[in-house]
Parts: structure tokens; sequence; C-alpha cells
């Protein structure tokens, strides 16, 4: 191949006949034919307003984001409590029910340390007894408060505060009942004077000495137990004490008979933050699930793995498609060209050359071909015994030396591969 352009065909003298197309010239692929045809190369290099106009959609995307996260942010900075709070307003709070009792005129006592609260005349509400470390239960138990009204506790707190009470499965019954609304069917004076309540929850069984309410199977969500100096209530759910529920059915007067029975309320807010007391932990979604379900989900997990390895192997060996447009190997050569000039990389394309001048020169010359490539040396012997007026070093410069410094030095390198290899077929 030659970088300069062919002559013009001579014209046909007058009396010959009709003169046969003329040749097309192939272009060169080197960085010089570029420069040589005068057109000036596009650039395909990324422009500002380009970029812009690919990634205004994903920063418009980001900017969406950031600002939600900041007005969830900001919207989030009202305070939380937990549910059954004294202090909560929302839907899951108690502040209705002491509101309500601070209406009659009691008095009421927010308190985080029970080790030093002194008992007497008032209700103390517990409603996370679990969470009690055995000093504080053993300081509530020797403090004697009239009344004791403990929600949802465990078999610790059931054992240091309310003897005789203990849970329904621990004699074979049902540990748990929906909340809904059920009739009081027992004797205890605030539970006959509100009728039916929506109760439920944990359940437990009253003792020799207690009485159950609200009876759900062989368990009962509230039952009371007298005590030295007054009575301890148990309850298997606060739900009938929260803000939303407080007006249904006859909640209002259960909470308020419940928690008003004494001229003082101390309600506990407990610490969320430390374990639970030792032999109790809070049951887990886990623990409702039978054992044959969790098999079969082993089971559909290992098909959901088979599947997917399944679907995922290759599905017969890759075939061959024609391609949707045919570009003229001109063309390539050329949008090769203005690559490797635009790139600068005259290295790369003198090797593409020196390669392709190889692979033409060893057939021609008998040079076996080992892993696609001749050897240096057979091959540069065998063009000097071909050529004996070029010497074997200049040969392997031309074939094998390094890399032109220039667009002039990559265009001489082209036209002496192109003399080189006509010499070899035409010595």
């Amino acid at each position: 191949m030659t970088s300069t352009a062919p002559a013009p065909p001579a014209p046909p003298p007058a009396d010959a006949g009709p003169a046969a197309p003329a040749p097309v010239p192939v272009p060169v692929p080197t960085s010089a034919s570029a420069s040589a045809s005068g057109t000036a190369p596009t650039s395909l290099a990324p422009t500002g307003r380009g970029l812009w106009r690919r990634a205004r959609w994903y920063l418009l995307v980001l900017a969406v984001l950031l600002i939600g996260a900041t007005a969830v942010a900001a919207l989030g900075q009202d305070r939380r409590y937990p549910p059954l709070d004294p202090r909560s307003y929302d839907q899951d709070g108690s502040h209705a029910v002491l509101a309500l009792l601070e209406h009659q005129g009691l008095k009421t006592d927010l308190t985080t340390d029970l080790t030093g609260h002194p008992g007497g005349a008032d209700t103390l509400v517990l409603p996370e007894p679990d969470l009690l470390g055995p000093a504080e239960l053993r300081a509530v138990a020797d403090a004697r408060h009239s009344r004791l009204v403990l929600i949802a506790p465990g078999p610790a707190a059931l054992s240091a505060l309310a003897p005789g009470i203990r849970p329904s499965d621990e004699d074979g019954g049902p540990s748990y009942a929906s909340v809904r609304s059920t009739a009081a069917q027992c004797s205890l004076t605030e539970a006959v004077r509100a009728g039916s309540a929506e109760i439920g929850g944990m359940l437990y069984t009253s003792g020799s000495r207690g009485a159950g309410c609200y009876p759900r199977g062989h368990g009962y969500p509230l039952v009371s137990a007298p005590t030295a100096d007054g009575d301890v209530i148990v309850l298997g759910t606060g739900a009938f004490l929260h803000n939303e529920q407080l007006a249904k059915d006859g909640n209002a007067a259960l909470a308020l008979g419940l928690l008003g029975s004494q001229p003082r309320l101390t309600w506990h807010l407990p610490d969320y933050s430390a374990p639970l007391a030792q032999g109790t932990r809070d049951k887990t979604f886990g623990d409702y699930i039978p054992d044959g379900w969790r098999w079969a989900g082993y089971q559909l997990a290992v098909a959901l793995v088979l599947t997917a390895l399944w679907r995922g192997r290759r599905l017969g060996p890759v075939i061959s498609e024609n391609l949707p447009v045919v570009v003229r190997a001109a063309e390539t050569t050329e949008g090769r060209a203005r690559l490797y000039r635009r790139a600068k990389a005259r290295g790369r394309a003198a090797e593409a050359l020196r390669r392709a001048a190889a692979h033409r020169l060893a057939p021609a010359l008998g040079v076996p071909l080992h892993a696609g490539a001749p050897d240096p040396d057979t091959l540069c012997a065998a063009v000097a015994d071909r050529l004996p007026e070029q010497p074997a070093g200049d040969v392997r410069a031309l074939l094998f030396g390094p890399p032109p410094t220039d667009d002039a030095a990559l265009l001489r390198l082209a036209d002496d591969l192109d003399a080189l290899e006509r010499q070899v077929r035409n010595p």
C-alpha cells in the first residue's frame, strides 16, 4: 500500500475505442492520509453541551432526592415517643388517659428511677416490666404500692411481683389472643362497671387467689390478685389505653377504673435500651411460624437457586448474524486512520503496517508462521537472500524497528514497506 495519490490516467487517443474504467484508488490507512485529503476530521470528544444534555435528567433526579431527603429530615425533627408513652399524642400513645385522670383530680407522676421511689397509697404502672433488672424488681416489691399494674409481663416479672399468676401456655393453654371486644364475665368491680372492652394480648392463669376477667379460651388477658398492701393487676396488652382506642367500647371506663382507684398515679418510663430480663425475650415473627413452613421455605429457596442456574446456563453455541449495514472497507480504513491520527498513535499504526507486511511477505518467501506470526530472524534472512542488495540489518529495522517519531516518518515507513513488498514479489 502507498500513501501517495495515484497519477490521473492519460486521456485515450482519438482513434482508440471506448476507454476502460480507471481503477479506484484505495485510501491509505495512515495518519497522513487524513491531512492529505484536506477534510477536517470530525471530533468525537465530549463537549460541555453534550455532557449537560446527557446528565441533566440524572442531576434533576438527584436534586429531587436531595430535596425530599431534606424535607423528610426537617419534618422528622419532632420528637417521637414509644407506644404506650403518656407523653405521646400519637395514636398509640396514652396521653389521653393521663389527661382524664388529672381532670378528675388525680396527681400523676412520671418516673424513670424505681430504686428510690416510695410506695404507699398510689398506683404504679409498669408498661415494660421485663426491662427491669433484679434490683429494680426487688425495689418495686419492697415499696408496697397500693396497686401495681403490669402490662404484658414475662415469667421473671410475674415471679417477683405477682406470685401465683403464670402465663397461660405453661398450663397447656394458648399464649396469645387477638385484641377484640370481650365481655368481662368476672366479679372485679372495675371490669363489671366498664362492661365489654377491647382487650387481648398475652393470656395468664388467675391462680388460686386471683380473679380472671375477659376470658379467652383457658386464659385471661386481665388478672387481679390481692397482695399484702393492696392488689396487682396483670394486663395482657395496653392497647385499650391508646389514644385512638380510648373512646371505643368500655375502654375508657376500664382504664379510669384500673388506674384511678388511688389518689396518686406513678407511671414508669422504661429504658428501652436495656436488655430484657433473664429468661424473657420478645417474640419475633419467626416464633409464630410452624416448623413445617420453615422446611418448605428452605425447599423453595433451593428450587429457586436451581431454577436460576438452569436458566442462566448458555443455551447452545454462539451463532453469527448478518450485519444490518454493510460498511465499505475503504471507509473502515479511513476511520481507523483518523482515530490513530487523533490519538497520535504512530507506534500502533506503524505496528499494524509492519505486522500486515510481515504476514504478506512470509508466504511469498516460504517462511512458516509460529503462533500466528513469522519468526523475525528467519523472515529477515529470507528477505536478504531474495534481495542481496538489501542488508539484513536494514530489513530488520524496516520490519521490526522502533516506532516513527512524527507523521512524516510514518509516511516514509509506509512507502518503504510498499517498496519492499514489490521488490520481494518482483525481484
